[in-house]
């Protein structure tokens, strides 16, 4: 049951805007890049405070919150980190507040389906990109993917560990250029022939070259990710506010619309 105390806190987190509006700093995971910035101007706009992000790796920005950088909301694409930064004492409890899959990104002229794609990871002429493990959520994703792959096909996470090129995610990868889905690159630059990606990034290098494939998982590999949500000690009330606003409807929405499954948004539909 929540105590009365609680809820005039809640009520207050979510007033209308103060007669001085406050900057949140934000840490969040690439992959929400694209949502979290209409979450951002959604919430400005309906409570004056502005949101400053900072994009990046998870794991990376976790080491950045634990050493002591500013931050006061981080959204992560898995729930280990932000947990860690919770069981140090660097931050509050850790809530899930939407999830992705992975899918397989596939450059242009290259057949595969979602029943071949196994092979085609396997193959040895063909490259296959992934982003950096630990480092990097999307790559401890990756590698779950191998370790699946490995029940289907003894042997196989020994060759896809052993071939899979670490192209992302990691403190001395290329990032992107402004605007640009940085696995559509790397795939024009015939840095990789695939790449396992979210699929909410993959559908965002579609759109930006039609000619790559977005492949989906065959079940037996899918493996899915979900995004945790905290708010670092010492944040101010502005950032619980926004990090309230990040579990609303009207957020998660916006997320749905992104591509991401917005498990409050079901949870709000089924009352």
């Amino acid at each position: 049951m929540i105590r009365p105390a609680a809820v005039a806190v809640l009520l207050a987190l979510m007033s209308p805007p103060s007669a001085r509006a406050e900057t949140v700093l934000l840490h969040a995971a690439g992959s929400l890049r694209p949502a979290m910035m209409d979450i951002a101007a959604t919430y400005q706009a309906k409570f004056g405070d502005s949101v400053q992000p900072k994009f990046g790796a998870s794991g990376l920005l976790k080491d950045e919150i634990a050493g002591g950088a500013k931050a006061e909301v981080f959204a992560s694409a898995n729930m280990e980190h932000p947990a860690a930064l919770a069981s140090a004492g660097r931050a509050g409890p850790v809530v899930l507040f939407v999830r992705n899959r992975l899918c397989a990104l596939v450059r242009p002229g290259l057949a595969i389906e979602s029943g071949s794609l196994l092979d085609a990871m396997l193959d040895p002429h063909i490259k296959l990109g992934t982003s950096t493990p630990q480092a990097d959520p999307s790559g401890d994703y990756a590698w779950a993917v191998f370790r699946k792959a490995e029940a289907m096909h003894p042997g196989a996470y020994a060759a896809l560990d052993a071939k899979a090129l670490k192209l992302t995610g990691g403190p001395a990868t290329p990032a992107a250029p402004e605007g640009r889905t940085i696995y559509s690159v790397l795939l024009e630059q015939s840095a990789a022939d695939m790449f396992l990606a979210y699929c909410t990034s993959a559908e965002s290098a579609h759109a930006e070259n039609p000619g790559q494939q977005v492949i989906a998982l065959p079940e037996a590999l899918a493996v899915g990710a979900d995004y945790g949500l905290t708010v670092v000690a010492g944040a101010s009330l502005a950032a619980y506010r926004f990090a309230l606003f990040i579990l609303s409807p009207d957020a998660q929405r916006i997320f749905e619309r992104h591509g991401f499954t917005a498990p409050n948004l079901a949870t709000d539909r089924g009352r």
